[in-house]
């Protein structure tokens, strides 16, 4: 199980206030003590509540968002496991939309040679929190693979949502179906390939991710 940062509605709440003035100001602090401001409370408590600076607030808003996906994705149960993969992806980016440019800000932090550490965590976490919220309860190898497809899936459908102009991300939406779908027939060639030649647990290891159908 991997660690997840401080939470408390403290936390929390500062997180959301400050939201506003990260696309001015960046994940600093100054962004942060205007959100502090904002909430009426004193500037001066930034650094404790946030004593890693902006990785920690970029750390600390992705767990804030990965429980609210979680929370909001209790509705879509009953479906099949690949399609609640994918609506959990679509309802991710819907939640992101209003802050898109906290997103390509907090990717930029996480760019940095020294944060990738932070980066490899948040991304963990999310991917896991995704599978989660889709109702995957994998304990057995393809638990890694799987987490590993999705993170990749995942990475890049962020990367190109960024610039995405299209009415309710349609264009991301197409983009992140036919990555799902080439997934999904690769790991059902590879699944074909191990019964023809009597070996069951290729197919085994190498599931892949359930396909967007």
């Amino acid at each position: 199980m991997i660690g997840v940062p401080e939470r408390s509605a403290e936390r929390d709440s500062a997180i959301r206030a400050m939201l506003p003035h990260v696309p001015f100001d960046g994940w600093t602090m100054r962004a942060l003590r205007a959100g502090l401001v904002d909430l009426g409370q004193p500037p001066e408590l930034a650094p404790n509540l946030f004593p890693d600076g902006s990785v920690g607030l970029v750390e600390a808003w992705s767990d804030l968002v990965d429980r609210e996906m979680e929370a909001a994705a209790e509705g879509i149960a009953g479906r099949g496991l690949g399609r609640r993969v994918r609506a959990v992806l679509a309802l991710r980016l819907g939640q992101l939309r209003p802050h898109r440019e906290a997103v390509g800000r907090a990717l930029a932090v996480l760019a940095r040679t020294a944060e990738a550490g932070a980066a490899a965590r948040i991304t963990a976490r999310t991917v896991d929190a995704i599978w989660h919220a889709a109702g995957d309860r994998t304990a057995h190898f393809s638990w890694y693979t799987k987490r590993a497809s999705l993170a990749a899936i995942y990475s890049a459908t962020l990367l190109y949502w960024l610039n995405d102009q299209s009415d309710g991300d349609e264009a991301t939406l197409a983009f992140l179906d036919r990555r799902l779908a080439g997934v999904a027939a690769f790991g059902a060639a590879r699944r074909r390939l191990a019964a023809r030649v009597r070996c069951p647990w290729l197919g085994k290891a190498a599931e892949p991710p359930p396909d967007a159908a």
